[in-house]
């Protein structure tokens, strides 16, 4: 890209006897400011580094997801011990109170 408008601005004939002092070309400044971050100046790299963000984010909010199962999974067993000690607690209280029916 640089060299088609290079070669479009400096005639060839200038190529061969010219100098840097002699050829003015004013765009290769921006040219090389623009291409110091590889990231901005090649879509490919960019879209690359975009996919290696995504994919940590991803990884992250899987492990999240992860830690969320195993603490729904605590909340399950618990609930399961809790109910079954209220029904092991319901059981003893109807023993208890069956000896003290009111007539």
């Amino acid at each position: 890209q640089v060299l088609d408008e290079f070669s479009r601005q400096v005639s060839k004939m200038d190529w061969l006897s010219g100098s840097p002092a002699t050829i003015s070309y004013s765009a290769l400044d921006g040219y090389l400011s623009k291409y110091q971050n590889p990231r901005d100046a090649d879509p490919m790299t960019r879209v690359q580094a975009e996919l290696d963000e995504t994919k940590i984010i991803l990884h992250n909010t899987m492990e999240s997801l992860l830690e969320r199962g195993e603490k729904l999974d605590d909340l399950v067993s618990k609930s399961e011990v809790l109910g079954a000690q209220s029904k092991a607690f319901y059981k003893t209280a109807r023993k208890q109170n069956s000896c003290c029916q009111i007539m």
